[in-house]
């Protein structure tokens, strides 16, 4: 079997939080296989305690376009592996990968189940069989290489320095955002929610990227002093250590929700336009921290990037305030 395998995830941060999951399983039982992640350098912390090597992809810049593509081969060809593991199955990895092949190196690459997650689009996905969980499916691939190891057990908490300094009380972590509307909580409701918030517990967290994501969060905290925006003040690093000092977790079907899965933070997680049984719900992420309702036209899409059609996002709407702060409280009581 190969001894050095190089792993293509290039992009979409929460699938790559995701791989993480994946590789600990597999080192737990191989450990003496060298892995190289090959991805962008941004999600290196994702990967915080493992033992592997990275080739950072630079897709707009050495490695954009086909010249690039050519490149990124050539990169991963003088790393000496045996094998490559395409957990990603887009064109770029697709020709990396048969560019490998050809030269002699034993490759896979993942089902992503396109055609079964299609069938589930627009079907009301009450008390239908989950599809297999993406983790379970990056696990696949190394599987076809001919590893045997279990699925990942859920990961646990381990001491992490905090870049908001010594905790007291109860601190919670807001997570309100996606890159699609489907699945990103409405701006009137996630006022309330950090409301509610600032009035409950000691410390509130917003997570969000820049631009109006950060105008919105600098916005809650100008009004609560509890409350504190992330962006600007820890990069990704420092935002998993955090959230690893963090009693609870709000988050969409989005980054947040697997980055606290990577250091075992009870998740709320509220879901729209998507639906957890399509395979995308945090890894060991409880099911009792899932808020959505089921309605017939959910999932409208697999990754939520659809216009709803009746233009309200009633799947959204429906998920109160008061929902949010009762599951927040269910879940830390559990937890004591």
């Amino acid at each position: 079997m190969p001894r050095h395998i190089a792993l293509i995830r290039l992009s979409a941060m929460g699938d790559v939080a995701m791989l993480a999951h994946t590789v600990r399983a597999f080192q737990a039982v191989y450990p003496d296989v060298k892995l190289t992640i090959v991805t962008r350098r941004l999600f290196a912390p994702f990967f915080n305690g493992l033992n592997v090597d990275f080739l950072f992809a630079d897709t707009k810049g050495r490695h954009k376009g086909v010249k690039g593509i050519w490149r990124l081969w050539r990169d991963i060809c003088k790393l000496k592996v045996d094998a490559v593991a395409d957990m990603h199955s887009v064109m770029r990895s697709s020709v990396v990968r048969s560019l490998c092949w050809l030269s002699g190196k034993k490759t896979a690459v993942i089902d992503k189940g396109k055609i079964e997650k299609w069938f589930r689009v627009g079907y009301n996905s009450h008390n239908s069989v989950p599809l297999k969980h993406t983790v379970v499916r990056y696990c696949d691939v190394l599987r076809r290489m001919g590893y045997e190891f279990e699925d990942p057990t859920p990961a646990v908490r381990k001491d992490a320095p905090n870049p908001m300094g010594e905790k007291s009380g109860v601190w919670v972590g807001f997570a309100p955002f996606s890159a699609h509307d489907g699945k990103t909580y409405p701006e009137d409701l996630r006022v309330e929610v950090v409301r509610m918030m600032s009035e409950r517990y000691t410390k509130v967290f917003i997570h969000s990227g820049g631009g109006a994501e950060a105008e919105f969060a600098r916005n809650m905290e100008s009004q609560y002093e509890n409350v504190t925006a992330l962006s600007g003040k820890v990069d990704l690093g420092g935002e998993l250590n955090l959230m690893s000092h963090l009693d609870c977790i709000v988050s969409m079907d989005s980054l947040a929700m697997h980055m606290a899965s990577l250091v075992a933070t009870p998740v709320v997680s509220v879901w729209g336009a998507t639906h957890p049984s399509l395979g995308f719900l945090g890894w060991g992420c409880s099911a009792d921290g899932v808020l959505q309702e089921e309605m017939p036209c959910r999932p409208c899409s697999v990754y939520g990037n659809k216009p709803c059609e009746s233009k309200d996002y009633k799947c959204l709407r429906c998920i109160t305030p008061e929902m949010i702060v009762s599951k927040i409280d269910e879940l830390i009581t559990s937890k004591e």
